[in-house]
């Protein structure tokens, strides 16, 4: 009987239907918020950017990539939802203090993502000095620019939430991954110490990093062609992730999810 129980427990598991969303009991109400996502025109940041929007906020889709973030932000218009586009290279400190500047003319941004990232797949002895600052500035200084620059805003008004997207990677590293683990590692150290100082100085300020394992889109797709993509989950899950870090009670704090696939090789 004991067999027969295991095997029917096993046949429940392998029968778990996949490419399901989150199930969110108190989905977060984003009416009359502003969001800022960074690496919106596609993958992982096209997801939380229409579930923000589809949750009620306003989205600013930042990316270096116009056509496929403009794509973004007319499908949404046409949705009916509140969106806009701007051209960001996170890289450039000065760029991006006046594309919030400008935006805080119109918006006041309450929801920073920070979702913008890249990748080379080299072993270390094959990296340039230009790569490794291209993987580093863009994973690692631009989101701490992104933060300077609107943390201080959040805490001018008392209130807002920034979600940092981590990776397994932040975690633990594999080869090929010099420049790619150290950025999130240290993406992660900052973000730690960002929601310490929010609950010190601003309870009103929400502070979570989300370490998401491989996910279905082109940031894998295009280097890996080969991929076993039933090993990858749906970008979708991690933007209901941020959802849900959004959608905690007031009275709590989240200030680090993980999100990874069944069979995820990289965690922990």
């Amino acid at each position: 009987m004991e067999g027969e129980a295991a095997d029917r427990a096993g046949d429940r598991v392998n029968k778990q239907p996949k490419g399901k969303t989150l199930a969110l009991n108190s989905p977060a109400d984003l009416s009359g918020r502003c969001a800022l996502v960074t690496g919106g025109a596609r993958g992982l940041g096209a997801s939380i950017v229409h579930r923000l929007a589809r949750a009620g906020a306003s989205v600013c889709i930042a990316d270096v990539r116009r056509e496929e973030g403009e794509k973004v932000c007319a499908a949404l218009t046409v949705e009916g939802h509140n969106a806009r586009f701007v051209e960001l290279d996170v890289r450039d400190a000065e760029s991006v203090a006046a594309v919030v500047q400008d935006l805080e003319r119109a918006w006041e941004v309450n929801i920073l993502v920070n979702n913008a990232a890249v990748d080379v797949t080299k072993p270390i002895e094959h990296l340039t000095a230009d790569e490794v600052t291209r993987v580093v500035s863009t994973n690692l200084l631009g989101p701490m620019y992104l933060c300077l620059e609107i943390y201080r805003r959040m805490m001018a008004r008392g209130e807002g939430h920034i979600v940092n997207i981590l990776s397994t990677a932040a975690n633990r590293t594999w080869t090929e991954a010099g420049a790619y683990s150290a950025s999130k590692t240290g993406l992660r150290a900052f973000t730690h110490t960002l929601f310490q100082e929010a609950q010190r100085d601003c309870l009103g300020i929400g502070v979570t990093g989300i370490i998401a394992g491989g996910m279905e889109t082109p940031f894998i797709i295009d280097r890996f062609p080969d991929a076993d993509t039933s090993k990858l989950q749906s970008p979708d899950v991690v933007a209901d992730a941020v959802l849900c870090a959004l959608s905690v009670d007031p009275g709590s704090a989240m200030p680090e999810m993980v999100v990874v696939p069944r069979n995820e090789p990289s965690w922990p």
